[in-house]
């Protein structure tokens, strides 16, 4: 028989997947928010430099997140996934773990071959970039960003669409393993 705490996930890897929601809405909501300033503007940069650095902070996140992974088994879902359903929970949980790394990378590649450097924000600090600068390349990975965050959307919808699929039709405790 499982213990209570067999039924939930870890403390930490739930602290971790709430925070990072509320990370990766923001950094959603910071990039769609600048096009409410003027191009230029001290505010549109704000909320780009802002966009980038909770996107650093997510990807930051993110290897802690698999590590909690490694150190704790996920619990069981009960009743047991089977067949296709397993197949579908397996692959839309390693595309998370993929957008979790992938879309911050590329945004972070992508200032740095831009922009030659970093910048930190709020000061004028510039950490420097070991790639070249190619403003080509860093269009084309930019292109790639913002197309991979079309589809974090849609991963997204479709992993709040499953946890309450399983939670109200399924009747299963996948949703009530990370709350």
């Amino acid at each position: 028989m499982n213990t209570p705490s067999a039924v939930r996930y870890s403390y930490r890897a739930r602290w971790l997947h709430w925070v990072m929601a509320i990370l990766i809405v923001l950094a959603y909501a910071l990039i769609l928010s600048r096009t409410q300033f003027a191009r230029g503007s001290g505010l549109r940069a704000f909320a780009v430099q802002s966009h980038f650095w909770v996107g650093i902070l997510v990807l930051t996140l993110a290897f802690f997140r698999v590590a909690e992974r490694r150190r704790h088994t996920p619990p069981d879902i009960t009743p047991p996934l089977e067949g296709f359903l397993r197949l579908a929970a397996t692959a839309s949980h390693y595309l998370l773990y993929a957008f979790l790394f992938a879309q911050p990378l590329l945004g972070l590649f992508t200032v740095l071959i831009e922009k030659g450097s970093l910048p930190i924000p709020l000061t004028d600090t510039l950490i420097p970039s070991p790639f070249p600068v190619s403003e080509r390349f860093a269009e084309s990975l930019e292109d790639l960003h913002k197309l991979l965050g079309s589809i974090f959307y849609y991963i997204i919808g479709l992993h709040v669409v499953a946890a309450i699929w399983h939670h109200f039709v399924r009747k299963d405790n996948t949703l009530k393993r990370m709350v």
